[in-house]
């Protein structure tokens, strides 16, 4: 009996050092040897998730690993941002984001819980979401001229709803540069704000094209104008802003990034196999139809884009007129 139990408590001693043993050797294994989560700053069917649910599904088999989605809209997406910023630098915790939480919020909030240059680790661009104006059917206007005019005819009467800072800095710089008077309706992403405009609730709204594409092929709504300079090649056939309201130009961006401090290992590594994913035909061809132009580069330009869009949206901000929440 005393034999048996000094055997348990030889066995019991020994467990810790066991268990700091695994740790040790899941720790050294090579990256990654866990699931992946990617974290969104829009709701579950916004263009952001859909577009990042083809690239995920690819990249988690190009890595051998699971990747986990998981959703924390609201605040402009500064809740996701700040959760991101504050994980651990391991490359297990991913923010896949855009514009929204890194060119426009340091113009649009008074208090900023995160800093979208000191706080990430530039990983990969993954493209751009081009916005489109879109309209209530019922709204007898079919082109960005016509609504000037309707809206110019009976002042604050249309109202424009957003889900995301692009779609409030575009509605802004429409009202501005059109010299016309318009109701802001904020959500908190914009699934619901779509469901507000196809159900007549509000008038329009500028929309990714990944999310608002579906509706208007279904005519549900219609489409007036892409936000960008040029005229998208996804949609050659669409005006852009452009052509009626002169200087209106405004592109959305999306890309991954990490908490600062990652691994550059870890980094060059994700920066790789999303660079593959996104340039494979396929991938391209499956965004495209979902209205995403897809391209990519390194961490190092992504870093240098992604400071030279707070100037860009700085401006744009300032010349809307927009004052911080």
């Amino acid at each position: 009996m005393f034999a048996l139990l000094k055997r348990y408590r030889h066995v019991a001693a020994a467990a810790p050092l066991m268990l700091a043993t695994i740790a040790t050797a899941a720790a050294q294994a090579p990256y990654p040897n866990r699931n992946i989560t990617l974290v969104l700053p829009f709701a579950a069917g916004s263009g952001t998730d859909t577009t990042t649910r083809i690239i995920s599904k690819e990249l988690g088999t190009a890595l051998g690993t699971g990747m986990v989605i998981e959703n924390k809209a609201g605040a402009n997406g500064s809740i996701a941002a700040s959760f991101v910023a504050r994980a651990a630098p391991d490359g297990y915790t991913l923010f896949v984001t855009t514009n929204t939480s890194h060119s426009a919020n340091p113009y649009l909030l008074k208090n900023m819980t995160y800093d979208p240059v000191k706080d990430f680790t530039p990983i990969a661009r993954t493209g751009d979401l081009p916005f489109m104006l879109v309209i209530h059917p019922d709204i007898p206007a079919n082109s960005v001229a016509e609504l000037i005019a309707l809206a110019k005819k009976e002042p604050g009467k249309y109202t424009y709803a957003s889900g995301s800072s692009a779609a409030i800095v575009a509605g802004a710089t429409f009202a501005r540069l059109a010299g016309i008077d318009l109701l802001h309706v904020p959500y908190k992403s914009s699934p619901p704000a779509l469901t507000d405009l196809i159900a007549g609730r509000v008038s329009m709204m500028f929309i990714d094209v990944p999310t608002g594409l579906p509706h208007v092929n279904a005519k549900a709504l219609k489409s007036l104008a892409v936000t960008t300079k040029k005229r998208s090649a996804l949609l050659p056939d669409l005006p852009t802003m452009d052509d009626t309201v002169k200087g209106f130009d405004i592109t959305s961006w999306q890309g991954y990034f990490g908490p600062a401090n990652m691994p550059k290992d870890v980094v060059t590594k994700l920066n790789a196999e999303i660079r593959k994913v996104v340039e494979r035909p396929d991938i391209k061809g499956q965004l495209a139809e979902r209205g995403m132009e897809a391209f990519s580069g390194t961490p190092e330009e992504f870093d240098a884009f992604v400071k030279e869009q707070l100037v860009v949206w700085e401006k744009l901000i300032t010349a809307a007129g927009i004052e911080k929440q």
